[in-house]
């Protein structure tokens, strides 16, 4: 009996987590269906890095961006940066970029500034944005509803846990919501209701690896082979069997990371 095919949309594979071993949990993966996963780059001087991990390793493809919680200590990035990136056959997304005021409330302005020219990469390169959000609802529904009213993008919401009200944006502008192992956890029924009523096309699953393991693994390291946990609550979420939320899944990941498909 076959293993139903799944992808996990974003992972940190180049962290130090994953040193040791990152042979051997790109391999678990594989063997616990994962056949494709996005290692994510969150400051442009370790895109190098990110890349290798690409190119070393058939299943895993990559994005880079300058994450909202480091626009502050990095040079800021430019839209010609992006652009050259995303010459590279393995690169498939912009990102991971954001509005994190949670930690990092009092950088807004640049992180304001880092955003859109993310955005403006994405419209230019046709590749998907990689969204992160927290305690930022407002300006981030505003920021993305404004941009794509100058000209469309698609995009992904990472790793998503805010407001119903900021799903319902990201859905209205075509965008999809990620679910990570947050929406595994048992008092996060709140935010599995935000996902029950989202199209079942317009989801996906993420690991966010190394944080944020699912159960059986919560508290522990994470890594891209426990997607299949996330996914297994995903699929009692939208009553389906895991075979049929894998396939929709995966098929929602091959839309919106076409050069992964």
């Amino acid at each position: 009996m076959s293993i139903p095919e799944i992808a996990d949309s974003h992972c940190h594979l180049d962290f130090p987590d994953f040193d040791a071993e990152r042979d051997a949990i790109v391999q678990r993966a594989v063997d616990a269906g994962v056949t494709r996963m996005i290692t994510i780059c969150t400051k442009l001087r370790t895109e190098p890095n990110v890349r290798a991990i690409a190119e070393k390793y058939t299943p895993v493809f990559y994005a880079a961006g300058t994450h909202p919680m480091s626009v502050a200590d990095e040079p800021m990035i430019t839209l010609d940066q992006l652009i050259a990136l995303a010459d590279h056959p393995k690169f498939v997304g912009i990102g991971e970029t954001g509005l994190d005021y949670y930690y990092t409330a009092d950088t807004a302005d640049i992180q304001k500034e880092s955003l859109k020219i993310h955005i403006h990469a994405a419209r230019q390169t046709g590749l998907p944005l990689i969204i992160h959000a927290r305690a930022a609802d407002e300006d981030m529904a505003r920021i993305l509803t404004d941009e794509h009213a100058n000209g469309a993008f698609s995009c992904v919401m990472h790793c998503f846990s805010s407001s119903a009200e900021l799903a319902q944006t990201a859905l209205d502008l075509g965008f999809y919501l990620s679910m990570s192992g947050i929406a595994a956890f048992p008092k996060s029924q709140d935010l599995r209701d935000i996902f029950g009523k989202a199209p079942a096309d317009r989801i996906l699953v993420e690991t966010d690896a190394p944080y944020l393991a699912p159960p059986p693994f919560r508290g522990k390291r994470n890594e891209p082979g426990y997607t299949v946990h996330t996914a297994k609550i995903g699929a009692e979420v939208f009553g389906l069997s895991y075979k049929d939320f894998a396939a929709q899944t995966t098929a929602n990941f091959d839309r919106l990371f076409s050069k992964a498909a």
